[in-house]
């Protein structure tokens, strides 16, 4: 045991300035989006900047990135012959949206039955204060190496997704705890290990010079939303699976939600089906997707009798971890080119792409901290994945190509995140606290054995 005492009590007795922290960041309204005042984004890097300080980071220094909020980013030299972890955050936020659908103020934190609610409580200013409050545990002495990244612009048009490569210097480490993601439901410890990839995909179809009567020429004149519709609807087969040649859906065997758990959690309609068959983390996690996210059309409330002449269609297509997102668009767009509704000919066409991750997790790092996170939670820790993306993972990870990736945190599958009435659980806050704490310690003792 360290020679300063447990470091669950430790953790627990910190917990009161932690809170005051988290409080005190969900108050600075730190959006980094354009249009919204950079004093406030400035002001929650000084905040940071400075607990850092007082966590023991005496090298502390801005990165200030090109088109970019600043960045802290601070270091702890190892000890001899002790391994070096980097500890991952932002402290910028979404924005918050129509405030009147908020029950508090979405800038004035409240605390209610355990939990604290406010916009970045759970993405990712918990997270933060996790990360300082496992520093602290060690008096700002940790038995590991630390580097700190702390970036103000992860919401928006993220700096790390090209930057690592060129200063690897900075990010060198053995171990990085990538700390913006958080457990599949509230205590239950979950390490992230898999990421599925993303491409954007857009389809359009013009077919007539102008709008055309419908009473007069509809039922021979080409209608272009009906072709859209038509090649859309070939995307999945009768249950909702994706049915695209190409793209990969494999078996997953970590943890999974059930239907009841996953119905509550998306808002679903009573009596709603869930889409597609199998396992619900197969679906959302090791296979495809394929989302209409926008669609370009006469609305409902404007609609003229006439043979709607253009339509056009934004689709999110979501990969396989291991799958070439590009190969998965590349699958999409061939797919819809060759469907041809009613004869008709679609203009497909590619957009941006980003590489989904999954982890090695046989390392030691990985065996430290699934015994570290059963010490903080009391629980068998689970494997999880998520269906979104984090980029900046890969770029971090492929500068530190022997360095295990372990995404954790404290949000859970009820926090909200990117939407109203955003929530952490503050006993979530402490686990991930105390979870750290004791990884620097476990995964340091397994380097040096």
């Amino acid at each position: 045991m360290d020679q300063r005492g447990d470091l669950r009590g430790i953790v627990s007795d910190l917990l009161p300035e932690l809170t005051d922290l988290l409080e005190q960041l969900i108050s600075i309204p730190s959006i980094a989006f354009p249009g919204y005042p950079v004093e406030h984004v400035q002001r929650a890097h000084d905040r940071i900047a400075d607990e850092l300080r007082k966590s023991g980071i005496e090298d502390l220094r801005v990165l200030e990135l090109p088109d970019t909020s600043p960045v802290v980013y601070g270091r702890i030299p190892p000890p001899p012959g002790a391994p070096t972890v980097l500890l991952y955050g932002h402290y910028d936020v979404q924005p918050s949206g129509d405030e009147k659908l908020w029950n508090t103020p979405p800038f004035t934190p409240v605390q209610r039955d355990g939990a604290i609610y406010g916009r970045g409580a759970a993405d990712c200013k918990a997270n933060v204060v996790a990360h300082i409050g496992a520093l602290r545990a060690h008096e700002g002495k940790p038995p590991v190496g630390i580097i700190v990244v702390i970036e103000g612009q992860e919401e928006y048009g993220s700096a790390f997704d090209d930057y690592p490569p060129e200063q690897p210097d900075l990010f060198q480490a053995d171990a990085l705890l990538i700390c913006d993601a958080g457990n599949i439901r509230a205590g239950t410890p979950t390490l992230t290990t898999a990421l599925r990839g993303v491409a954007d995909v857009f389809v359009e179809v013009r077919t007539l010079a102008a709008p055309v009567h419908s009473g007069q020429f509809g039922g021979a004149a080409p209608d272009a939303l009906l072709a859209l519709m038509a090649a859309l609807t070939t995307l999945h087969d009768a249950d909702g699976n994706v049915a695209v040649e190409g793209l990969r859906r494999d078996t997953w065997t970590g943890a999974n939600y059930t239907d009841t758990e996953f119905a509550e959690i998306t808002g679903m309609a009573p009596g709603m089906p869930l889409l597609g068959t199998g396992p619900i983390g197969e679906r959302i996690w090791y296979g495809p997707a394929i989302t209409v996210i926008g669609l370009d059309a006469p609305p409902v409330k404007t609609a003229a009798s006439a043979v709607v002449p253009h339509a056009r269609a934004y689709l999110n297509v979501r990969v396989h971890p291991e799958q070439d997102p590009a190969e998965g668009q590349r699958a999409v767009i061939d797919h819809l080119r060759k469907v041809k509704p009613y004869g008709i000919e679609l203009e497909v066409t590619g957009g941006d792409v980003g590489r989904g991750f999954a982890a090695a997790t046989s390392g030691p790092a990985y065996s430290a901290m699934r015994e570290a996170m059963t010490k903080a939670w009391g629980a068998e820790v689970v494997d999880s994945a998520m269906g979104g993306s984090i980029p900046l993972t890969n770029s971090l990870a492929a500068v530190n190509p022997g360095a295990e990736v372990l995404l954790l945190g404290a949000e859970d599958a009820k926090c909200n995140l990117h939407g109203f009435n955003e929530r952490v659980l503050l006993s979530e806050v402490e686990k991930v606290a105390l979870a750290e704490a004791e990884f620097f310690e476990l995964f340091a003792a397994g380097v040096r054995r």
